[in-house]
């Protein structure tokens, strides 16, 4: 099998990196994140018209009526529309709505759903989620590092960080809505890219003890090589799935599959670059991966 040399681009991998986590990070410092209406609190207003609905309509209907702020959006069908009314507006106001959209309209508008959401709960959503990554990325670090080595989990770590502030900066500089699928579909990201992260750890633990006498570029260029086909295929397939799923899965869950699609190319890429680069300039070597001899052990004579 050829042996790639992945290490040789190592340099523009880092300042690709770097520019990214510049970027990613000065868009959340400055623009932050368009909050969704599960972390900001508001109302939710599920409609059913009984032909076409009109968006265009719906919203001028709306924005005549006092009814500033509020985001209309096809959700399954060219019939049905979701409501999101910003914080400030109450749940009695959500049913007012149902009034308004009724005598703007000719034919039959059902109410399907109406969700009241206040800012407390979006408040302690906002933050149970941010810790939930921080205890995740906690979990991840000890698994590691009981699982292989000290610096292969801040090599994990570190790539599942970036990729984490890569996708959220994806979110604040498109000014994507990001509720609570999205805040789902980082965790999965976590999942994802440390599923293949641990794959080429696994692979490289095992080149640096079978190859003693193979320098550590080129023991981890070869563990990549053999892991890559792998790599390839997992990424593809999940990304196959992920497209259709933006393109016909409906309004509910396209920012879902977007975060996912982003998340999982980022990931696919950090694995073979942000960790591996986080383990060369830690200055891995065949020594951290040697197993322990127990003390007072003997060996074996050996009998002619």
């Amino acid at each position: 099998m050829k042996t790639l040399d992945f290490m040789g681009q190592r340099k523009i991998a880092i300042l690709f990196s770097v520019i990214l986590l510049a970027v990613s990070i000065g868009s959340l410092a400055t623009k932050q994140l368009n909050w969704g209406l599960d972390f900001t609190g508001g109302t939710l207003v599920e409609v059913n018209y009984s032909e076409t609905a009109d968006l265009n309509a719906v919203r001028g209907t709306l924005e005549t009526e006092g009814f500033a702020g509020a985001i209309v959006v096809s959700f399954g069908t060219d019939r049905d529309v979701l409501i999101r009314l910003p914080k400030g507006y109450s749940d009695q106001q959500g049913a007012q709505l149902l009034d308004t959209l009724q005598q703007a309209y000719e034919g039959t508008v059902e109410l399907r759903r109406i969700e009241f959401v206040g800012p407390q709960v979006g408040d302690e959503l906002r933050e149970q989620g941010g810790l939930a990554m921080l205890l995740a990325l906690g979990l991840v670090m000890i698994y590691i590092a009981f699982r292989f080595q000290f610096k292969f989990a801040v090599g994990a770590v570190v790539a599942l960080i970036h990729d984490v502030l890569v996708v959220l900066g994806f979110f604040s500089v498109t000014g994507m809505e990001f509720d609570l699928t999205v805040l789902a579909a980082l965790l999965a990201v976590i999942g994802y890219s440390l599923n293949d992260t641990i794959v080429v750890s696994d692979r490289i633990r095992e080149n640096f003890r079978k190859l003693r006498k193979v320098d550590p570029v080129e023991v981890i260029n070869i563990s990549l090589s053999e892991t890559l086909g792998r790599t390839l295929v997992t990424s593809l397939t999940t990304m196959l799935v992920l497209v259709a799923l933006a393109l016909f899965g409906g309004e509910m869950i396209n920012a879902f599959a977007i975060a996912l699609l982003v998340g999982v190319f980022i990931g696919t890429y950090s694995s073979i670059y942000v960790a591996a680069n986080a383990l060369l300039l830690m200055g891995v070597n065949k020594e951290d991966l040697m197993i322990p001899v127990k003390e007072g052990a003997e060996q074996e004579e050996i009998i002619p």
